[in-house]
């Protein structure tokens, strides 16, 4: 027990000494490291000084390059202010000695203007008194002096010049001509066509008188329902066999035509059959006008694709109308094909008078139903279908006395051609004195004119004119007037030629 304890107070001491040691270490280590921290710290300022010294070295050694740097820049700009001021004195200096320079010059000519100016007042002083001179010593004033001159050099050289005109005349006629000659005489020998036309017809044919009556019918009322259906007059005189029908459009009289064949056929005639025999006879007719539009563009060479069926339809209605009694579509197609051949010849766009020759007169078929002339209807249908500009001014072009296109002349010449060709169109009399009395008249018109004659069918007038009262020059402008007001009031086929003689005759008698 004893040795227990001591064992245990031993220990404790034994422990205390040995923790005091323990305590002490690790205080001298804590020291230890404080010292090397403070240590380390001071060397750790010291450097962080020495950097912060160096540092502030350079960024003054900079502030002072940057002020250095500033100071020759600022420098070198005051030198280009100085040279710049000084540039800007130099010029002014010689804008003032310019301004200076011009002001004189600009004095000498004003003084110069005014001596000019009191020089040409003299001058014309001078010559207002030799003016005045002259009228005194002549007895004539300067407008009589002037004609007299006027007159005379007109009367001297009136034979040369109207010689020179009559060679210039004659040799642009020659050459024209020719050339006229060949490309016309090409084309209408490719060409070829028929000189037979169909003409509408404005009358039926009747079995017998007694159709007439029944015709008629009671109290008027078969003739007043077929008149109303159709649109038309029939006249019933008494000529044997026919019934005249009467109409404003050549649609309609067709209708009624052959309406009334096929009443005349069948025997059945009364207000009811009638309407029957119309409305069968209005739809033939439109498939018959259909395929004379579609052969007409078949026989042109034109594919019906591009083309509107309501202008086909238009078309074909030319198979119906005639100009002075030659049927309009085969006018039109010989006017596409003679225009084709002639823009070959000429290098000239086919497509165009081809087209624009082939529906130069579509308006024709309208004319009877719309108000205005057929070149101005032409023109607006070939619009409405998507025509370009070219080939709908073809419908207004042949009818200008100077067309504008190259294709335009080609058209009107080959429109001339196929209308003034033998056989092509006819007059009734009453439309043929007409025409030249009209004739007649336009030339009669004129001052200096004696007398006047319509020879060869009305392609030729012949003038006789007062030989006292105009010269030859007075007498070729006199022809050329007649030709354009001819021109410009009538409506012809083809072409008229003017012939104006001036003759003079000395008569003596010897005894």
């Amino acid at each position: 027990m004893l040795y227990a304890v001591l064992g245990i107070i031993a220990g404790a001491i034994v422990g205390y000494f040995a923790a005091d040691y323990v305590a002490t270490e690790k205080a001298r280590k804590i020291k230890q490291r404080v010292a090397d921290a403070e240590a380390e710290a001071k060397a750790l300022v010291t450097q962080a000084q020495a950097k912060e010294q160096d540092i502030l070295v350079k960024a003054k050694d900079k502030a002072i390059k940057i002020l250095e740097e500033a100071r020759l820049e600022q420098k070198k700009g005051e030198d280009e202010l100085k040279s710049q001021k000084a540039e800007l004195v130099k010029r002014e200096s010689e804008f003032a000695s310019k301004l200076l320079a011009l002001d004189d010059e600009r004095k000498s000519l004003e003084s110069a203007k005014a001596k000019v100016s009191e020089t040409q007042k003299q001058i014309e002083e001078m010559k207002q008194l030799e003016t005045q001179k002259l009228e005194e010593v002549s007895g004539l004033t300067r407008e009589q002096a002037q004609e007299r001159i006027l007159k005379l050099v007109e009367e001297q050289a009136q034979e040369a010049l109207l010689s020179r005109m009559r060679k210039l005349d004659e040799m642009d006629s020659e050459e024209i001509e020719r050339k006229a000659k060949n490309v016309i005489g090409v084309a209408i020998q490719r060409l070829a066509s028929s000189t037979v036309t169909e003409t509408t017809t404005s009358w039926v044919e009747l079995p017998s008188d007694d159709m007439k009556g029944r015709i008629i019918g009671k109290e008027g009322r078969n003739i007043k329902t077929l008149e109303h259906l159709t649109g038309c007059e029939l006249i019933v005189d008494d000529t044997p066999g026919l019934i005249t029908v009467s109409g404003f459009s050549p649609i309609r009289r067709q209708v009624a035509k052959r309406a009334l064949d096929k009443l005349v056929t069948d025997g059945r005639i009364h207000p009811g059959r009638i309407e029957e025999a119309v409305d069968e006879a209005k739809r033939e007719l439109a498939i018959d006008i259909k395929k004379a539009g579609e052969d007409a563009l078949y026989q042109m060479g034109i594919s019906l694709a591009g083309i509107d069926p309501k202008l086909v339809q238009i078309l074909g209605r030319l198979k119906y109308r005639t100009s002075y009694g030659q049927n309009a579509l085969q006018h039109s197609i010989e006017v596409g094909q003679l225009a084709a051949l002639m823009a070959e010849e000429l290098k000239a766009n086919v497509a165009i008078c081809k087209k624009g020759g082939l529906f130069h007169d579509i308006g024709k078929a309208v004319d009877h139903d719309l108000q205005g002339g057929h070149p101005e209807l032409g023109y607006q249908i070939m619009k409405k279908f998507g025509f370009p500009e070219e080939i709908c001014y073809q419908s207004i072009g042949h009818h200008e006395d100077k067309p504008k296109t190259l294709e335009a002349v080609i058209v009107k010449a080959a429109d001339a051609i196929s209308g003034a060709r033998p056989g092509a169109r006819k007059d009734s009399f009453e439309q043929y004195v007409k025409r030249l009395e009209e004739l007649e008249a336009v030339a009669s018109g004129f001052e200096g004119v004696e007398k006047v004659y319509a020879i060869q069918a009305g392609r030729e007038i012949r003038v006789f004119v007062n030989p006292t009262m105009m010269d030859d020059f007075a007498a070729a402008q006199l022809a050329r007037n007649v030709a354009n007001k001819i021109e410009a009031e009538l409506k012809y086929p083809g072409e008229i030629r003017v012939t104006l003689i001036r003759e003079t005759r000395v008569i003596e008698y010897a005894r």
